[in-house]
């Protein structure tokens, strides 16, 4: 659908300077989607990976995040494997819904409500981040927790619309739940991409 690079906003990451690879097409549908542009496959031109990894490599980053719609709808295993060539790292951001291909470094798994994760995507996530809706959200990120490996990382993040509601609750969670992280989506924050 797209590339571009800026910072990641968001989960481990933060800060980090990254090349973005938006793929098209999702069939999760999630009703909170800041990017549902990128849901219909049809509706984007089909590029060449060199083209991709070309312009990746030119951006002058060491990182790249693959990230959608659903990535993972796609076969990974050409894209990621041109871009290790080059030295890049590469990282994945999925709902863990589809089969992961590819080679990653790091792989962020954001289960969603409307279409369950497949075990695999648990025990290969590095980082396991829980977009909180509501106060029912947390026991949905408790169950999650208990699939992942006990080094991932833990992430619960404010679905942007419903930020002033639920960061309160997701602080005092926190503080009380001290293996969970607060991530923002700081890239709004800041007004960038």
């Amino acid at each position: 659908m797209e590339e571009f690079y800026s910072l990641q906003g968001e989960g481990f990451h933060t800060g980090r300077a990254a090349y973005f690879i938006r793929l098209a097409g999702c069939d999760v549908g999630c009703v909170w989607c800041d990017v549902k542009e990128s849901w219909d496959k049809t509706a984007h031109p089909v590029v060449a990976v060199d083209e991709i990894v070309n312009r990746a490599k030119k951006s002058g980053t060491d990182f790249v995040i693959i990230t959608g719609g659903e990535p993972c709808l796609h076969d990974l295993n050409y894209l990621t494997q041109e871009l290790k060539k080059t030295g890049l790292l590469v990282a994945l951001e999925t709902s863990g819904s589809s089969k992961i291909t590819g080679e990653f470094d790091w792989i962020c798994v954001s289960p969603k409500k409307f279409k369950a994760p497949l075990p695999e995507a648990f025990e290969r996530a590095h980082e396991l981040k829980i977009v909180i809706f509501n106060k029912h959200d947390f026991d949905w990120a408790e169950e999650h927790s208990m699939k992942v490996k006990q080094e991932c990382k833990l992430f619960l993040q404010p679905e942007w619309d419903k930020r002033e509601e639920v960061l309160p609750m997701m602080i005092d969670y926190v503080k009380s739940h001290v293996k969970w992280r607060v991530s923002l989506q700081t890239h709004r924050v800041l007004g960038v991409r």
